[in-house]
This record gives C-alpha cells, structure tokens and sequence, in this order.
C-alpha cells in the first residue's frame, strides 16, 4: 500500500471516456483534489457516528437484558469486524482515484453496476428521511410550548403527521441542502470544524449526568437479565444489526477515500470507527441510566433529554448539537451514495447537485414519520433486513478486487463501453456476479417474511440466517462468485494503468 502522494495521475486524459460513463463527478481525483488527511478521514466518523440513532444502540440492547459491558462490547466487536471491509474497499478508491459505481463496474459490468449502485441509493434514501425526521424532531420538541399547542400541532390523518412537524422536518431538509450545494468541499469542510465541537458537546452532557447523578454507579450496577443460552441467541442478530448500521458506507467508502492523500491517510482515519462507536455508545448509556437517578424515569431520547433539563442556553447548545450531529451523519452517509449512483445512471443528465437534489426529495417520498411509527422492532428489522441487499454487493466487489483482479484495474476500461473492454462481460452484464447476488439475497427473504408477519412460520434454518443476514450474504455471494469466475476464466485484453497513487516498493 502507498503511503506517500504521487505527483501524477492515470492518464485519464489520453483517450476519449464514453461520454455515457464519465462526467466531472464520476472522473478519477487528481491529485490537486486528495486533500483529505487522516484527520479529516477521523472527523469524518466523528461526524458519523456522533448521532441520535448511535446514541440509541447500546441503550437497547441493555433493554433487552444485556448488562451494560456486553452491550457496549457487542457493538464494539461488530464495528472491528465492518472496519475490515472498509479498508479493503477503500482501498481502490484511494489507489485509482475511483468512486463506488465506477468500482462495482469492474465486477458487475459496466451496465450490470447500476444494479448494486442503486440498490444502495434506496437504502440511503430511507435512511436520508429517517435522519431528517429525527432533525425535524429536534426543532419540534424544542419549540415554546406555546407554539406545539397550537391548532397546527394536530396530526392530519391523511398527511399522517401534523403540519407543525412536517414543517419542523422541511426546514431541517432545506437547511441539509444548503451544505450539499457546496458538493464534496462542503462536506470535508462540514465534518472537519464540526469534529470538535460535537466531541465538546458530548462530553459536557456526559459531565452533566456524572455530577448530577453522583457518578455512575447505577450503570455500573445493571447486570445481565439472560441465561447463557439468552444471551447468544440475542448477540448474534445484535452483532449483524449493528454490522448493517454501517453496512451502508462499507460499500460506498470509495466515495470518500478516493480524496484521501495516501492509503495510510485512509486507514488511519478509519481506524477511529470502532474507537469512536464504543465511546459514544458508552456516553448513551451512562447518561440514559443516568437520568433515572435525576428525573426518577428513564429518558432515553437526548432530544427529550434536552428539552427535559431546560434553560435558554441549553436549548441553544441542543439545537446546535442535534442539528450538527444529524446533518454530518446524513450527509456523508446519506447523500453521497445515491448521488453518485444517479450520476452513474446518466453522466449526461445528473450531477452531483441534482443527485443530491433528487435523493433529498426520495427521502420526503419515503413518508420516514410513518416508517418510524410502524414497529417498535423498525430499527432491527430496517438493519437486519437491508444488509441482505449490501452484503453480497460488498462480497461480490471484494472477491473480485483481491482475488480474481488482484488489485490491479483498467481506468481506461472502466470508462469505455467497447464490447472488448475488460468489464463489458456479457453485454455490459457480468453474470456470475448477477448470479452470485441472487444466491446471497434469496435464502434471507423467509426469516424476513417472518420478521415482518407476512409469514406465520418458517423452519429454524431460514430463521438462523436471517440473523447472521449480513455474514451469510457476504460470504455466500463472494465465494459464489469467485467459484463461477474461475471456472468461466477472466480474459485481460489491455493492461492495467497506473494508479494514481504508485505502489510501494
């Protein structure tokens, strides 16, 4: 792996891309464009993870009879075994100077590339509304009561939420968007200053509930309600859940590292996941428990939790934090992906402005207050159940990658739709890869079918792998797809380019 910035790029200028494969936002970064650092990788996830859903993870597991270390410890080994597939995607990105659709084009074919790209934009469309509405949310619950008692605070059956809310969720949609007009600069520039004050704001809420609580004795006290047999059964569907919560950037991280200086800039950087993931779950669940002690209830949303603690300054410093919190998370993780993949569809009519655009309006489509309120389990089964989709896309892609390329891909191929190109395949299809993706979704829709109540019933197997959704998929559609792959042989016709960062002697 290079670790060191090279002075020269793929070059990318010296033939004619289809102009149906590339536009400015689908080109290779130059390298006047790798400007982000392992610090700014880091801020990245800081932005990330800092969030209400994370602040959430640990605190339900605790619900569920976890004692608080297993909890924390669930989500801490799911995060060190999704920064595996992240480093090794990322990778040629950073190497190549190549987003996530161009990549999945030298496994699923040029053509075949828009199916796991969009794919991933609907799951990231869903996640958009949801983030947004949990932003919206914030607006609302910190309104002068006043306001939230108003005639506009009624629900509307057929809107199915009252327009005071809905209004709360358009703003913080518009609010969204004035960053995403600025593109990837916006975001670096987003995600690099808000770093630390959200690292600041986290720490005096954790303060707050030490000192008024008397330390932290009571989560220190809560054990483990299950057997040992309880407890496996309950942290293997816990670990995919929390697995699938970043299953999502594990596909799509080229879409970040190809602006990374140098491959040890993008480790680095991702290093910081797991770190910052157990960290802030531990701050969710000492303030949740904490709150029990000061308000005698528990109080497990920090958006009530702030309104709940009052004063004009810490209305102000909760609108600052939740909406900083809200829109880094959604942004990177949210936006950049579905953007891309439109970009990907057509070069000639999205850029990655009306991409954003579009995403931001799918996710109003998506109706999150009513996803939202339809199950107590959403969160579960919304995880567990999209990590069927985005596994055997991140197995197919890395089987192909390490094992069957080598590392090693043809930028100029990657653009090209010319029947002899290296990704053309079968009509721009490669169908192993189709094949593979069908093995690893099929077997996981029984247990999903159970999950939802479609299905009254199924056997124990189908059961099992829903569970492990994420690591059946994964592995089931790599190893399909390698095995189909050398059996039907890979022709190279044309030699790799350069990449745009040289590899280590």
């Amino acid at each position: 792996m290079a670790s060191v910035q090279s002075t020269s790029s793929p070059q990318f200028d010296d033939f004619e891309p289809d102009p149906t494969l590339t536009n400015d936002d689908l080109r290779p970064t130059k390298p006047d464009q790798r400007t982000f650092s392992g610090w700014e990788m880091s801020s990245l996830w800081v932005g990330l993870v800092v969030g209400v859903p994370t602040y959430y993870l640990a605190g339900s597991l605790v619900d569920l009879g976890m004692a608080w270390w297993q909890g924390i410890a669930t989500i801490v080994a799911a995060n060190l075994i999704t920064l595996v597939p992240l480093v090794l995607t990322g990778h040629p990105g950073t190497r190549y100077g190549i987003s996530f659709p161009v990549l999945a084009r030298s496994s699923f074919g040029i053509r075949g590339a828009h199916i796991p790209t969009l794919l991933r934009a609907l799951v990231g469309c869903g996640w958009y509304g949801i983030e947004t509405w949990i932003g919206g949310e914030a607006i609302y619950l910190l309104l002068p009561n006043a306001i939230k008692q108003s005639q506009v605070s009624h629900s509307l059956p057929w809107l199915g939420t009252s327009p005071l809310e809905f209004a709360c969720f358009i703003v913080f949609w518009l609010a969204q968007l004035t960053v995403v007009w600025k593109g990837m600069d916006g975001i670096r520039e987003l995600e690099k200053y808000s770093a630390p004050v959200l690292i600041v704001l986290t720490s005096c809420l954790l303060i707050w509930a030490y000192v008024n609580a008397g330390g932290f004795g009571h989560m220190l006290s809560i054990s483990s309600r299950l057997s040992n047999a309880e407890f496996w059964s309950l942290f293997f569907p816990s670990l995919t859940a929390n697995i699938s919560f970043w299953a999502t950037l594990s596909l799509n991280i080229p879409d970040f590292t190809r602006y990374a200086k140098s491959q040890n800039d993008q480790i680095i950087g991702q290093v910081g996941l797991p770190i910052f993931m157990g960290a802030f779950t531990f701050v969710g669940l000492a303030v949740t428990s904490s709150t029990e002690v000061i308000f005698g209830r528990v109080i497990s949303n920090p958006i009530q939790l702030l309104g709940q603690i009052g004063g004009v300054s810490t209305t102000v410093l909760a609108i600052i934090g939740i909406s900083l919190a809200t829109i880094t998370t959604n942004i990177a993780a949210n936006v950049v992906a579905p953007a891309n993949a439109l970009v990907n569809l057509s070069p000639s009519k999205f850029t990655f402005r009306s991409g954003a655009l579009l995403t931001a309006l799918l996710g109003i489509a998506f109706q999150p207050w009513r996803l939202l309120k339809s199950s107590e389990s959403f969160v579960y089964t919304w995880l567990v159940g999209y990590s069927a989709l985005l596994g055997p896309i991140g197995g197919i892609i890395l089987a192909d990658y390490y094992l069957i390329q080598g590392a090693k891909l043809s930028v100029k191929d990657l653009y090209t739709s010319s029947p002899h190109g290296d990704y053309y395949y079968s009509g721009g299809y490669n169908l192993a890869a189709m094949a593979a993706l069908v093995v690893g979704i099929v077997p996981v829709i029984p247990g999903f079918l159970e999950k939802v109540g479609i299905l009254n019933a199924v056997p124990d197997l189908f059961g099992v792998i829903y569970n492990n959704a994420w690591f059946f998929s994964f592995f089931s559609a790599g190893l399909v797809y390698w095995t189909l792959s050398c059996l039907k042989g890979v022709q190279k016709t044309s030699q790799p380019m350069d990449p745009l960062l040289p590899t280590s002697p």
